[in-house]
């Protein structure tokens, strides 16, 4: 038995995927426990799960486009959380003592207690923003990325000649994704790119499945929690863009009710939907989304084609792959009229070839293994260490 310690930021869209990895790792007989933030950890793992908190605090609220969403997401919260988290994490190591840890790429303070402690560690990409390293072509940006992690690395008081970004374990990066939705680059040999992982999900027993009217084509319109009060704007027009597809379509939104206007009487809307039950269920016909690596890979798996709506982060590359790949339709958030995306509703609705290209895609994910080989290659890791887990860990922070 090998005991694994997953350290994950208080994010559903990197829990959910790392649930999947967990619960594998559980039926084969290891110990796995979960650190981070618990009251955000505990709704979306259940009470059975080993959570060993950090504490919890607030951060300041992402926002801006392009390279100012990414100085907001690495300032105001990645950044100031890997701070608030790496006492209690130096402390959680000391207690569980874990063989390996799977470090998510948003806490990074994850993979300096590692690299503290001697232990080995695989880094976790639920998304495309860090693989490929997409700012080489940007060196100013490149840069300040690079003095935002070595300042981490300085304040763990670690030993600048052994820095590693912390993003990239050497040993291995699990990735969420696969070569479909990554580009033609081949990846390096020490990331493994297992597609899609999936688990089961507390059951939601308040959704209103009665209201799924027969003969309808039904649309999930999520736009995950990134939107803000670009939402609102957005929703409006998505709920104009669903009324001109006409009666025979029944839109499904699963967002806060205050963003939402006031909806025709088919449509549904909750503030979370069981999407992979709907899924699996075959209650939905398309989705409507922002181009998020988890909400992408479960429709493709599911072959359901895809218009994306991208704002931020890898979103825009996610929501490219896809439009190249044939399997949906990219538009923009901001701009887009209800009249345009009525369009790329009904054209992916009512054109064959965007489900064909959806169902292809998707099995080509499923192919990279999931949670399954997301396992094989956490345990080779602990295989390959060689280490002995018994001694006494060096000295904490």
């Amino acid at each position: 038995m090998t005991r694994f310690l997953l350290v994950m930021p208080p994010l559903t869209g990197h829990v959910n995927p790392a649930a999947g990895i967990a619960a594998e790792l559980t039926a084969r007989g290891h110990d796995v426990a979960w650190t981070g933030t618990e009251s955000v950890l505990r709704p979306l793992l259940g009470p059975q799960a080993q959570v060993l908190g950090t504490g919890t605090r607030a951060f300041r609220a992402q926002g801006g486009h392009g390279l100012a969403a990414l100085r907001s997401l690495w300032e105001g919260f990645i950044v100031p959380y890997a701070r608030f988290t790496a006492k209690p994490l130096d402390a959680i190591v000391r207690e569980f003592r874990p063989d390996v840890l799977l470090v998510d790429q948003h806490t990074p303070a994850g993979a300096l207690a590692a690299h503290r402690h001697g232990l080995p560690w695989a880094s976790f990409a639920p998304g495309a923003m860090e693989l490929g390293r997409p700012y080489r072509a940007l060196p100013q940006v490149e840069a300040w990325m690079t003095g935002l992690l070595r300042g981490l690395w300085e304040r763990a008081r670690l030993p600048a000649q052994e820095y590693v970004d912390p993003r990239f374990s050497p040993a291995l990066v699990l990735a969420t994704t696969g070569p479909a939705l990554t580009g033609d680059d081949a990846p390096p040999p020490h990331h493994a790119l297992v597609g899609p992982v999936q688990s089961a999900r507390p059951a939601d027993p308040d959704f209103p499945w009665e209201r799924l009217l027969p003969g309808r084509r039904r649309v999930l319109v999520t736009m995950g929690t990134l939107a803000g009060e670009l939402g609102a704007d957005f929703h409006a027009r998505a709920a104009r863009a669903l009324e001109l597809c006409g009666d025979d379509v029944q839109p499904v939104f699963a967002t806060p009710r205050e963003l939402l206007p006031e909806l025709p009487p088919q449509a549904v809307a909750v503030d979370r939907a069981p999407v992979l039950e709907l899924m699996a269920r075959g209650a939905l016909d398309a989705v409507l989304c922002h181009g998020g690596m988890n909400t992408v890979g479960e429709a493709l798996t599911h072959g359901l084609p895809l218009v994306t709506a991208p704002i931020r982060h890898d979103q825009p590359f996610v929501a490219a792959q896809v439009a190249a790949a044939g399997a949906g339709l990219r538009v923009p958030f901001a701009r887009v009229t209800p009249e345009r995306l009525a369009q790329a509703l009904r054209a992916v609705l009512d054109t064959a070839d965007y489900r064909h290209n959806a169902v292809r895609v998707g099995e080509a994910l499923r192919a990279g293994g999931g949670a399954a080989a997301a396992a094989d290659r956490l345990e080779g890791l602990a295989a390959r260490a060689g280490r002995d887990f018994r001694q006494p860990l060096p000295g904490s922070l």
